[in-house]
């Protein structure tokens, strides 16, 4: 399925999975169900691999692990996880977040392959990017202001996702996750290492801060 948001539209609606939704409750069903994971950190071998292509869709396992990536990204307070991120190397990424329209997107994509965007249908845009691989640290990152990604849902089903925005930022960020990239590659060796530098003296109240919230949550 292929649905269009136009960054003019009035329809305020969710999107989930692309497709906007009348009502949708605040804490998605995934991760209600779903078990929280650690988050891999940068240094760990499986965030610097590239992701291999699920081949099996409609099963158990990969809605377990959608469910647990879900529950894992709400206790972690991100707007997108990606597989590896708890360090499962499959090529599968979900976000829930609220673009720069007020339009809150809920989903997930397995097997996503960014569409190459024509250079007279976007635009740079430099912002300030995180990391929940990379706790701490933000640092400004010129990315499109449009991004369309194409692959399949749990079920096997074709699935194409168009983001403006924060949002497109969002899917280009964890595409890259899956081709063993981070947002820190992109940046001047200077700026990495002091990224870096303030990630090792931030980690350890970043995962304090999510252990009492997984706690809060009952996870």
């Amino acid at each position: 399925m292929a649905v269009r948001f136009d960054s003019s539209s009035q329809d305020r609606r969710t999107r989930v999975q692309g497709r906007p939704v009348d009502s949708y409750p605040q804490v998605v069903p995934e991760a209600e169900r779903g078990a929280v994971h650690r988050i891999t950190v940068v240094g760990e071998d499986v965030l610097r691999r590239r992701c291999e292509e699920v081949t099996a869709f409609g099963t158990p396992e990969l809605a377990r692990l959608v469910d647990d990536m879900f529950a894992t990204n709400r206790v972690a307070g991100g707007a997108g996880l990606a597989a590896n991120q708890i360090g499962e190397g499959l090529r599968v990424f979900v976000w829930d977040i609220t673009d720069d329209w007020g339009v809150r997107h809920v989903g997930h994509i397995v097997n996503p392959v960014l569409d190459e965007i024509p250079a007279e249908q976007r635009r740079l845009v430099e912002e300030s990017e995180g990391c929940l691989s990379v706790p701490g640290p933000y640092r400004v990152v010129s990315r499109p202001d449009r991004a369309v990604v194409r692959g399949r849902d749990r079920t096997g089903e074709p699935l194409v996702i168009e983001g403006r925005g924060y949002f497109a930022r969002c899917l280009q960020h964890e595409t890259d996750h899956l081709n063993g990239r981070l947002y820190l590659d992109r940046l001047a060796r200077r700026e990495r290492r002091t990224a870096l530098s303030e990630m090792a003296e931030a980690r350890e109240a970043v995962f304090a801060r999510r252990a009492e919230r997984a706690a809060e949550l009952g996870k």
